[in-house]
């Protein structure tokens, strides 16, 4: 309050200030002024506060660990700030002010996410809000070696907390992801995105995405090779007969 005389005060979390803390606060608060530890001399102050809290106040005065005087001296002027989870739509602008911020204070370079790279972004449910993405985007800077960040940077809980494959909950096809075409045409898309997305989860371990996906390493391959999905842009080699077979089933 003393270095903060004449101007702002922010308190953070105030949702979790002990009761004694609190009681401290709301003299500080009535009254104008405070007195130094070990000190006699009462201090005089003028301090706007700016408080911020993620916990239900009107909660906490029920269960009696918030004073409800306090909560009526610091909601002059309350805004309600929606968690990202809610707010879809700021994601894509978020990410992209933080990779800026990123880039400035680590010093690497960067153009920019990809677009696959943004779809999980705003298919992720971030329970730790901005901070959390903030920490992504960052540790995806670090780990890159190329100008856009690609999905495979993601880290997993990203990669299998949005929504990816035909079956599983929660899967559905985003507006700008609308399949066209014959019903052939658009199997085939379907089944293309399904191979990536889990290619992409697995970060392109292909003996893993294979055994999720029911396929032989063989199968897999010949499917990536179809759709020109292999990173390697390698083809698929000669093969046991009985393998080609095996593949030839699963296709």
């Amino acid at each position: 309050f003393e270095q903060a005389n004449n101007g702002t005060l922010f308190l953070d979390e105030i949702g979790d200030m002990p009761l004694e803390a609190q009681t401290r606060l709301l003299r500080v608060l009535q009254e104008g002024e405070y007195t130094r530890v070990g000190g006699r001399v009462p201090i005089k102050t003028d301090v706007r506060i700016v408080a911020a809290t993620h916990r239900d106040l009107q909660k906490l005065i029920q269960d009696g660990s918030f004073r409800e005087d306090l909560f009526y001296r610091l909601t002059t002027l309350s805004v309600h700030l929606p968690p990202l989870r809610e707010r879809k739509s700021d994601i894509s602008l978020l990410a992209k002010s933080q990779l800026e911020s990123a880039i400035s204070s680590l010093g690497k370079h960067a153009k920019g996410l990809k677009p696959e790279t943004l779809n999980y972004l705003e298919q992720y449910h971030w329970p730790g809000n901005v901070r959390e993405l903030q920490n992504e985007i960052r540790q995806m800077l670090v780990m890159s070696q190329e100008d856009m960040l690609g999905p495979e940077l993601l880290s997993p809980r990203i990669l299998h907390g949005a929504p990816s494959t035909i079956g599983e909950p929660g899967f559905t096809i985003q507006p700008h992801q609308t399949v066209t075409g014959t019903l052939k045409q658009r199997v085939e898309e379907l089944e293309a995105r399904v191979l990536r997305e889990t290619l992409v989860r697995h970060r392109w371990n292909k003996s893993r995405a294979a055994e999720e996906l029911g396929l032989s390493r063989v199968g897999l391959r010949k499917k990536l090779s179809r759709y020109g999905l292999d990173p390697s842009g390698s083809q698929i080699e000669d093969e046991d007969s009985d393998d080609l077979d095996s593949a030839a089933r699963e296709a």
